[in-house]
């Protein structure tokens, strides 16, 4: 009988009795057989005298996170239907080319739309697979098993399925992509502005290759080099359906993919970002050239549309990385508020503040409020005879009352 010792946040999976074979220089099961272990002990029986031993296998145990919390909820549902909206607004409103003036703004429509389609399939992705369905800790421990078999290793993981990688790979690539759509519509306002409304050439192929190109880039990069079948938790997490970060003293790791896949690359996209909403915003204000108070809150307006538009909320990460304690509870509220929301606050700052959408909705509003529902307006005013006796009492209609009288 064995009593194993289990390192701290592990506990036991499997085991396998064995003895040293000298013949070929290792363990071999050859004459043992595995008893009941329930209790924590491990039983091995053997049918010969000779140097045997338990071989175990352990595995982590996680303390999962909860990655979809009410606020995560109800805010990206919300943006889900804005986003909808938008979208379906937005196609109805700005694809219509009438006039060849028209083409250079397209680019514009075109990469606010991608923006909108990059971020809702990553709202949808995220709330449909986040949660890992074949985590660890719902997997049945064999230690009961007959099955007298030698382990490979000393730590049991399990065997990826496919599905949570693939999330973790989708998530990632809509997540990049909505960044640097961010930055080729940034770009364009820019060049816009500086430029009297003129793009370099060939600039459609080179925004969808930078948009679309290069977060596909990233993220096959990143699956070949550190996902493998047998150990897929060097590329994603198994708490839930993300890159891995930690190592196995849940410390942040800056050679896990979370670091120079992800936190590296949208931190450079975010300071480019941050850029051009200053350069955008510095060029709006020479043009405005004024200081009345409804210059002002068109400026305020085009910069915090802009901002939402640009990711710039999204800094709020890393400050949730950098705090610790009330501070990284506080960032960590505001920044789920912030980006949980965008969608929404896109619908109102793109969408519902247009006069085309406004003109759309209250359109069917002003035919509910003209119909006219025909109803008996015929009322009745009831009065206590005089005479009633008795505690009894008798009413009639003043209608009736009248025409007695005549």
């Amino acid at each position: 009988m064995f009593r194993p010792t289990m390192l701290n946040g592990t506990s036991l999976y499997n085991f396998a009795c064995v003895f040293w074979n000298y013949d070929v220089s290792d363990w071999s099961t050859d004459g043992c057989s595995k008893g009941n272990a329930s209790d924590g002990l491990l039983r091995c029986f053997c049918n010969h005298t000779t140097n045997f031993a338990a071989l175990w296998t352990y595995r982590e145990k996680y303390d999962y996170a909860e990655a979809l919390d009410w606020i995560s909820i109800v805010g990206l549902s919300l943006s889900i239907v804005c986003l909808v909206v938008t979208i379906g607004h937005h196609i109805k409103e700005n694809f219509r080319i009438n006039s060849k003036e028209e083409t250079n703004n397209m680019n514009l429509k075109i990469a606010q739309l991608c923006i909108y389609v990059s971020l809702l399939a990553f709202i949808v992705t995220f709330l449909s697979g986040v949660q890992n369905s074949s985590r660890q800790n719902d997997a049945p421990v064999g230690v009961d098993d007959a099955n007298n078999t030698i382990l490979d290793s000393d730590e049991r993981v399990e065997p990826d399925r496919g599905s949570c990688t693939a999330v973790a790979a989708l998530l990632h690539f809509f997540l990049l992509a909505t960044f640097m759509w961010n930055s080729v519509y940034g770009t364009q306002m820019v060049l816009l502005f500086w430029t009297d409304g003129e793009l370099p050439p060939y600039w459609s192929i080179i925004s969808h290759t930078v948009g679309w190109g290069l977060p596909a880039v990233v993220m096959a990069t990143t699956l070949g080099a550190t996902y493998r079948l047998d150990s897929p938790l060097g590329y994603r997490q198994e708490e839930f359906c993300w890159l891995a970060a930690l190592d196995k003293n849940k410390q942040f790791n800056f050679g896990k993919p979370m670091f120079w896949a992800f936190l590296l690359p949208v931190g450079l996209i975010l300071i480019y970002n941050i850029l051009l909403l200053v350069l955008t915003t510095w060029r709006t204000d020479r043009e405005q050239k004024s200081t009345k108070p409804s210059s002002l809150r068109t400026m305020f307006l085009i910069s915090l549309s802009l901002a939402v538009l640009l990711g710039v909320s999204w800094t709020l990460g890393y400050l949730v990385l950098a705090s610790e304690g009330t501070a990284h509870l506080v960032f960590s509220i505001i920044f789920c508020l912030c980006t949980t929301t965008q969608g929404l606050q896109i619908f109102i700052l793109f969408t519902a503040r247009t006069p085309s959408f406004r003109a759309s909705v209250s359109r069917p509003v002003r035919y509910i409020s003209a119909v006219n529902m025909h109803l008996n307006s015929r009322s009745y005013s009831l009065t206590k005879a005089l005479w009633s006796t008795a505690g009894s009492e008798s009413y009639r209609d003043l209608k009736d009352q009248q025409e007695s009288l005549f």
